[in-house]
Order: C-alpha cells, then structure tokens, then sequence
C-alpha cells in the first residue's frame, strides 16, 4: 500500500437544527486537520448532513481560502448545509449503513466527525459498529451541538450560551417596552421560545430579574405541568401588582397529560412532534378569560441564528469541541463523544474532556427541580450560577458597510466514484 493510499481522509457533517456557533465547531474541525496533513488526507464536508455521505456528495474543503475558513467561526447557520434525517437501526433498515461505509471505502475515509444532538450521536455510534462489521474500521467522533442544551454528561452544548444570551437580552429590551407602554396601552407580553422538552432557553430569560416584581414574571417549562388556573391567576396577580405581565414560554409547554399547548398533529423527520404557536394559545386564553390587551413574539429562527449576539464563551467552546474532535481522533480514541467539563463557577473555569457516545445517544437532560422556583414560574439563584459564565462576553463579528462579514464558501462537491446511486 502506498503511503498516500495509507494516509486516511476525514468527513465532517452537520445535523439537526444548526446554531449561531456550529460553523465555529467547523471551523475548528477543519483547521485542526490542515495542521494535521501528516496524518489526515483530505477533509470532505457532507453536502446536507449526513445526506453528504448517502448521495456520495462531498464537499472538497480544501478548496476554501484560510480566510473564508476562518470567517467560519463568526458565521451563523450550517456552511455545508445540514438535514433533519435520523438514520434507521440496524434491525429496520442496514442498508443506510453499508452504504455510508461504502461511500467512506470509495473515497479512502478513516475519519467522521459528526456535529449533532442526540439522534446523531446515535448514528455515528451506529457508523463505527458498522464498520467494525464490514472490516473497514472509522473513527467515530461526536462533537456536540444544540441550542437545547439537552445533551447529557456535557455540562453545556455549544450553541445554548448563545441563544440563552439572545434571549434574555431580548426579554429584557421587550419588556422595558411593554413597561413603557402598560398604562394606556399592552399588558401582557408572550415570548416564545423553543425547546421541546427542556426548558433551558427559557429559563435563560430569568437571568434578567434580581427580584419578585422584575420580568419575567412568568416562565413556562416543559418541566413543569401547566395549570390553566394557577396561569391565569399569577398573570392577573402581575397585571394588578406590576402594571404589566411579561411570560417566557417554551415551545414544548405541556398540560398534566403530557398533551403540548401548541400541538400541531404532525411529526417532523427524526419523528418529534411539529410544535410551535404556544404564545397566541397562551394570548387567547388571557384575552378570553382577562381582557387584557396582549402582544406576542416567537422567536423562531432568529434566536439561534443571532450571531451578532452571541456569548463568547460559547464561541470558544463551539471551537474548542472541533479541535478536539481532531487531537482525539489522532490518539485513536473512537465512539467518543467530545464534552465541556466544568471546573469552577466563580472563576469560570473549563476543558474538554469526553465521553462513551453510547452514554449519551437518544438521552434528554432535562432542567434540574432545583433549577426551578418552587412555584413553577421562575429559576432559582443555582440556576444563575449555572447559566451565568455561558452567555459571558460578547464576540462581534467584523462588519463591512454597516453589515456583518461572514464566509462565503464554494462548496465544490467531488466526483462521484460508485456507479449505484442511494435514493434518500
């Protein structure tokens, strides 16, 4: 075998819902390799997720400058484009398997980086068994990515102090507002934000109050039962003793039964129900039942996108999991996933560290009770503690002509060296 031949190449891919700071998790993959030529070929990026690798479209990463590269790590959204698309198990479907370790034997891959959630630490667990049973063995690195922060054992996921900043920014710009307005005109503001089962970017919105009378003054955990109520007996409270009522409320707010407010009846791809629409089901209830003049946001797209606001620390961390991914890689570890150890609160201290990624595929951290005042409403000083240190420090990105710089990338796919083609 020739010693080109016997140098392996890498692929990367992005998965799921992306984040302010994923492309700097990129960023830091693909530097790291460069540094690496030694021992790393070439670094394929999957066009769409893991689409890439299943429609052998791989994105040469070669081809972009150092500086559009760069340019990464202070660039929102998915680069190379990423897929709600959760891989099957061995049992249901193997052929999605073989397929993606073909496509690796094709194109001489030894490395696959996965940046993803939950569902994609489960593929790339399932990646490395596979090839294990096709005699083609792949390191299988997860580098861990969500705005939810509902990844196990990592004691944050890059992307979450990001969009926690976002929000609590966002609550306290809107509810001096609301205050400025609560005499003669709007009484009730609803935020809403995402977050299925776990209600960590809501609670985010509570780093805003130091008191009982500061908004928020309610927020909405998937955490905690909603009571129709108790709701409206704490909005009306507000209302009556602060002149004005702001609530934070997470997409995934539930009643007793486990049915969502905001239940659309349909299922995205990884087979999650669709949710979204709990702030005009919360306004209706509030109008019909108080009469109060109300003005609801969602927030959407835009909180995890905000680039232009996002935590430093999780900047640096989003970029510290990439380069990781890679030194791990090199020392041979394999069906690791990378994580954030947390050290101390005050200083803030942390490092990467790692985990068995079958430890934490297809598991939810949920908002520890204690997290959570007593009436369900609003966070607790731990919580505070916690949350804190991830949306310090701000990282601006350049800005030309007023707007900010961000990389634009070729995104050459390769040529394709199977003749059978997989139909997604």
């Amino acid at each position: 075998m020739n010693n080109k031949r016997s140098i392996k190449n890498a692929f990367y891919a992005q998965s799921g819902g992306v984040t302010a700071v994923i492309n700097a998790s990129a960023c830091g993959v693909i530097e790291t390799a460069r540094k690496h030529k030694n021992k790393i070929g070439k670094i394929y990026a999957g066009k769409n997720g893991i689409l890439g690798a299943l429609n052998e479209e791989l994105i040469d990463t070669d081809l972009e400058t150092d500086k559009q590269i760069s340019l990464l790590k202070q660039t929102p959204g998915g680069a190379f484009g990423s897929a709600r698309y959760k891989l099957k198990g061995f049992e249901e479907n193997q052929k999605e398997y073989i397929r993606l370790i073909e496509v690796f034997k094709a194109h001489n891959i030894g490395y696959f980086f996965y940046n993803g959630g939950g569902d994609s630490m489960d593929t790339a667990l399932k990646v490395s068994e596979m090839g294990q049973q096709m005699n083609f063995p792949i390191t299988s690195i997860g580098i861990p990515k969500t705005v939810d922060n509902d990844l196990p054992i990592t004691d944050t996921c890059p992307g979450f102090g990001s969009v926690a900043k976002y929000i609590a920014v966002s609550t306290q710009e809107a509810s001096l507002d609301v205050l400025s307005m609560a005499k003669t005109s709007t009484k009730v503001f609803i935020l809403e934000v995402m977050g299925r089962h776990a209600g960590w970017i809501a609670a985010a919105s509570g780093l805003i109050a130091n008191n009982i009378k500061e908004p928020p003054h309610i927020i909405l955990f998937p955490e905690i039962s909603f009571n129709k109520k108790n709701f409206l007996k704490h909005v009306d409270r507000s209302v009556k003793n602060n002149g004005y009522c702001v609530i934070v409320a997470s997409e995934g707010a539930r009643y007793k039964n486990g049915k969502f407010l905001a239940d659309a009846g349909t299922k995205d791809s990884f087979g999650h129900k669709q949710l979204g629409g709990v702030a005009p089901e919360l306004a209706t209830m509030i109008k019909n039942e108080l009469g109060y003049k109300y003005h609801y946001a969602i927030a959407d797209y835009l909180q995890r996108s905000a680039r232009h606001l996002a935590s430093e620390t999780d900047v640096k961390q989003a970029y510290a999991v990439g380069k990781a991914a890679v030194e791990m890689a090199l020392k041979n570890e394999n069906s690791i996933m990378i994580t954030i150890d947390r050290l101390s609160d005050n200083p803030y201290k942390w490092k990467t560290g790692s985990v068995d990624i079958a430890k934490v595929a297809n598991n939810e951290k949920m908002m520890p009770r204690k997290y959570i005042s007593s009436n369900g409403y609003r966070i607790t000083e731990a919580c505070k503690r916690y949350m804190l240190p991830l949306i310090k420090g701000e990282d601006y990105p350049t800005y030309k002509k007023g707007l900010p710089e961000f990389a634009k990338l070729k995104n050459k796919v390769i040529s394709k060296k199977l003749k059978s083609k997989f139909m997604v």
